[in-house]
């Protein structure tokens, strides 16, 4: 094969995309070659070919180099994975708890009749929802304080900034992720059927939330994707205040967010609510 079919059959690949770029040297000048249709690629391979060809220039000229290159990471040496990977994991699992006990308990209620039993007693229907409710949130915060206190004494976690304001964020999200549950309660016929719902619903959402892995390394469209979720919200909201050293205010969106996405919600659980399962 001549050089020419050479040349011609490795620019047929950058053009399908099977290569990032070609290089041809034409006496003195390396000419590269590269598609606009993969811009990242194109972009990386032109930035590394041009980086070359300017140390190769300051090498022939015998001068030694002005400018000395020194990366230098931004981020505490002494930062460790465990503080990044305690809000996802904080936060997944207090979706899970909230979504899961709302879902079960609705349907109990719902197939034992205990609220139209409860509606003849002397005790009001309000009053025993919001005992449920408390319930949950207290085993949220208890679970968030065994969580956190776990972390800081078997893994040397370090909280900082505005720390605290993981608490509201953890109430208001138990509260998101109660009417998740809800919702769940209220599709389903069965109380199997109604935890497999919330486990539908939940599951998938730490996946595309960033509870499992940064959402830096995933495609621009399923970080798009993953902001209409309130488990985002959830996980971003408490990394900004407890890793990331951020005050109050950062807080405050993902409070909102959270809050008028259990509205939303629970208005609809309501909606789609009937007593009878048949």
């Amino acid at each position: 094969m001549s050089r020419t079919d050479d040349r011609d059959s490795a620019l047929e690949d950058v053009r399908k995309g099977d290569l990032d770029g070609a290089v041809e040297m034409d006496g003195n000048r390396v000419i590269a070659h590269f598609t606009a249709a993969d811009g990242q690629g194109g972009s990386r391979t032109a930035g590394t070919l041009r980086a070359f060809v300017d140390q190769a220039n300051v090498a022939a000229s015998g001068a030694p180099p002005t400018f000395e290159y020194v990366p230098v990471q931004v981020e505490d040496e002494e930062l460790s994975a465990i503080q990044f990977v305690t809000p996802g994991l904080l936060g997944w699992a207090v979706a899970m708890s909230a979504a899961f006990g709302a879902a079960a308990t609705l349907q109990g209620w719902r197939q034992s009749k205990l609220m139209r039993r409860l509606q003849l007693s002397p005790v009001k229907t309000p009053t025993i929802v919001a005992a449920r409710v408390f319930v949950t949130i207290a085993i949220a915060l208890v679970q968030m304080a065994i969580f956190l206190g776990l972390g800081k004494l078997a893994f040397g976690l370090q909280l900082d900034g505005s720390w605290w304001m993981a608490i509201p964020l953890v109430v208001v999200g138990t509260l998101c992720f109660m009417a998740v549950g809800l919702l769940a309660g209220a599709i389903a016929k069965t109380t199997e059927g109604a935890v497999n719902m919330a486990n539908f619903f939940v599951l998938p959402m730490a996946f595309l939330s960033g509870s499992f892995f940064p959402l830096d390394v995933a495609p621009d469209w399923l970080q798009t994707v993953a902001k209409a979720l309130p488990l985002y919200h959830l996980n971003q909201g408490m990394l900004d205040v407890m890793v990331r050293g951020e005050g109050v205010l950062a807080a405050l969106p993902a409070i909102g967010i959270l809050a008028a996405f259990t509205v939303v919600v629970c208005l609809l659980a309501a909606k789609l609510f009937r007593w009878e399962t048949v």
